[in-house]
């Protein structure tokens, strides 16, 4: 959809930059706002599934666009994460009172925000733009509520399947390199100094003492390999 900055005169784009501002630093409980520096008329938000609701635990995102008339006209509001619900189209698009008969120029971008909330407790069928789901709410509640779950956890709970979920951050602090728990690499750093107690041509010491000096040489150059790789790993 086209950006309506240029359409819309300064002093709405001055009231909406100042109610946008205010609602990204105060939003209403269970919303978040994502504002556009490029685009003010297309306010992104993230809002929360609410508890005891079939969609608890999820995370939906919707945009409101406001249109070359607002505030006059209302906004127009969008689920983008898929949504089984009596008020919500197929392509997202949001029946509601307040952003049609009922809107007023004093309501404010907030009072939108919450009442679509509000819809995902309190759906309203008789305005269905899903009549499926209109229909199951007032006919089959249980079945409604599997079905609007079974969305939910799809598509507003992350994972593979969600639309809504943020790519996982790699683990914090740095990562070891393969070989440094791998076994192998350290059953042949141990046995490198055993080979130390053979003589030069390939033979072991013949006197006690000279096995005694060796095996005294051999530990401490266990315990100083010992102590060079954690040193190295530690700085991986």
């Amino acid at each position: 959809m086209n950006s309506n900055v240029e359409n819309l005169p300064p002093q709405v784009l001055r009231l909406v930059y100042k109610e946008v501002s205010a609602l990204a630093a105060d939003p209403p409980e269970g919303i978040k706002i994502y504002p556009s520096e490029e685009d003010i008329t297309e306010l992104h938000t993230a809002i929360e599934g609410p508890e005891g609701t079939p969609f608890a635990g999820g995370v939906f995102r919707m945009r409101l666009v406001l249109g070359k008339d607002f505030p006059a006209a209302p906004p127009k509001g969008y689920f983008l994460t898929k949504i089984f619900h009596p008020n919500v189209g197929h392509k997202g698009e949001i029946c509601v009172n307040v952003l049609k008969r009922d809107w007023k120029a004093e309501l404010g971008l907030r009072h939108v925000l919450l009442t679509i909330k509000c819809l995902l407790i309190h759906p309203n069928p008789e305005s269905a733009l899903n009549e499926e789901a209109g229909r199951l709410l007032l006919e089959d509640y249980a079945e409604y509520a599997s079905r609007a779950r079974l969305l939910t956890e799809i598509h507003a709970m992350g994972g593979s399947g969600g639309t809504s979920g943020n790519p996982q951050e790699p683990a914090d602090g740095p990562q070891p390199k393969k070989h440094a728990g791998d076994p192998n690499k350290r059953v042949v750093g141990a046995a490198a100094p055993a080979a130390t107690g053979m003589g030069v041509n390939g033979t072991t010491s013949g006197s006690s003492s000279s096995s005694s000096s060796s095996s005294s040489s051999n530990s401490n150059a266990v315990v100083k390999k010992k102590t060079d790789k954690k040193r190295a790993l530690r700085r991986l």
